[in-house]
């Protein structure tokens, strides 16, 4: 294989608030911690171990506004994306390093009604809806958006 792969993909829990940063022409990002668990039983002990791992997650533009508006500490999220390491100095100068998840794509698993809010929240960003091959006028743009219910899966 020639090619090379950069792709992560976690279900976990969010361990704070969308910290936002915004910056000069309109963009901006969000940084917030995933937590993701694993568990096992010690042989020795026959007890069960948890544990955690913590991630550092980085949306960006429309999509950091949208986990700002309906992400919660604690909500379940699936996350897709890239890792990226930076480099950065200290204040005693020394270089450290941050690796962090570029998410490019991401689906809120939270359910609507385990949400302390009244607001609807969408459930995916990838909304895209490819019209049928057998069915042209789903193709027709004046046509309705197809909902959940006419789904197949």
């Amino acid at each position: 294989m020639s090619g090379t792969l950069n792709k992560v993909m976690l279900i976990g829990h969010t361990g704070d608030e969308v910290k936002m940063h915004y910056f000069e022409g309109g963009n901006c990002i969000g940084r917030f911690p995933l937590a993701t668990n694993d568990s096992y039983v010690n042989k020795s002990t026959n007890e069960r171990v948890t544990t955690t791992e913590w991630h550092n997650i980085v949306v960006r533009n429309k999509a950091a506004e949208i986990c700002e508006k309906y992400l919660n500490k604690g909500d379940k999220i699936y996350i897709e994306g890239r890792l990226k390491t930076r480099k950065w100095q200290d204040e005693q100068g020394k270089d450290r390093y941050s690796t962090e998840i570029q998410c490019t794509d991401f689906t809120f698993l939270t359910p609507k009604n385990e949400n302390p809010s009244s607001e609807p929240r969408p459930q995916n960003t990838t909304q895209q809806v490819t019209p049928s091959v057998n069915n042209p006028q789903e193709a027709s743009p004046d046509s309705p958006a197809m909902e959940d219910d006419d789904l197949p899966f």
